[in-house]
């Protein structure tokens, strides 16, 4: 498999998440949209890897910046393009840890509501749907990483195959799956499962992310979107990220000082890692006090 880096490793190159790429001017965000599982593109994937975890094996597709957004593959683009393209570590963190949690009976996705943002590749979610969630919905940034990733991902994990029949676009008749693209700030005006005070029992089981918590001015908004969209009071937040993402000040720590301060949800670590592809990886666990 592959590994992203976050960063550069060497003083001539740039990651996307080097200062570098920082210093663009902010644009405003694209509009809050539902993208539709037809609405895939011809040429979508054309290459197709195997990642296998802990017996788990899933199909995931290569696309690259430059074939979707006219970028390099190194680039960020604040307000265009948030690297939703790239499979991250954090994903593969999480989807194991999930895994651990169902064998000794702390989770189980049969029947619930799930949502994954900042999806990408999409790869928890698709693992929940196989574990039987009766709503997955997949939120990220881009609507074009939706369309030509997210969505032919997972139909190629629900077929089996890399190239689902065309006939076939609706992915899964057994669960309600659906696609959201937009910022955090007002992606909750669409999704369908927000939890209010006088909406008692709204809200998602299960809110699923992987490497959202590296910008610390998205933090808020992050947080902002998990209390509306998080099932009170039996809901869980699966969180895997880095603990530091060095040169923008973000990371597990950070986000969970501003949770800690808030004073609504608690959180639990599930798994450190430390097997030096990078600095410190965790998955936490949070849910209401």
């Amino acid at each position: 498999m592959e590994t992203f880096q976050l960063f550069s490793s060497s003083a001539s190159g740039f990651g996307i998440f080097d200062d570098s790429a920082q210093q663009s001017p902010a644009i405003p965000p694209p509009p809050c949209v539902e993208v539709l599982a037809s609405e895939v593109p011809s040429s979508a994937i054309n290459n197709w890897d195997l990642v296998n975890l802990d017996g788990v094996t899933l199909l995931k597709g290569r696309v690259s910046t430059q074939q979707v957004f006219g970028l390099s593959n190194s680039d960020l683009v604040p307000g265009k393009y948030e690297g939703g393209l790239k499979l991250w570590e954090g994903s593969l963190d999480l989807i194991k840890a999930l895994r651990s949690d169902i064998r000794t009976g702390l989770a189980s996705f049969g029947g619930k509501r799930v949502l994954e943002v900042g999806c990408g590749h999409g790869l928890p979610g698709i693992f929940a749907l196989l574990e039987g969630a009766a709503a997955v919905h997949f939120q990220d940034f881009n609507a074009e990483v939706l369309r030509c990733l997210t969505i032919p991902n997972l139909n190629a994990n629900i077929s089996g195959e890399s190239q689902p029949s065309p006939s076939n676009p609706t992915i899964c008749d057994k669960a309600e799956v659906r696609f959201f693209a937009g910022d955090w700030s007002g992606i909750d005006k669409l999704l369908p499962h927000v939890s209010t005070d006088d909406n008692c029992g709204g809200g998602y089981d299960f809110i699923l992310m992987a490497e959202t918590v590296y910008s610390v001015s998205s933090l808020q908004t992050l947080y902002n979107l998990i209390k509306k969209c998080l099932q009170h009071p039996d809901g869980v937040v699966y969180m895997a990220a880095k603990k530091y993402y060095f040169g923008v000040g973000g990371g597990s720590r950070r986000f969970l000082s501003l949770v800690e301060k808030d004073g609504v949800l608690s959180s639990s670590l599930v798994a450190e890692i430390t097997d030096g592809s990078s600095n410190v990886r965790e998955v936490w666990k949070l849910a209401f006090k």
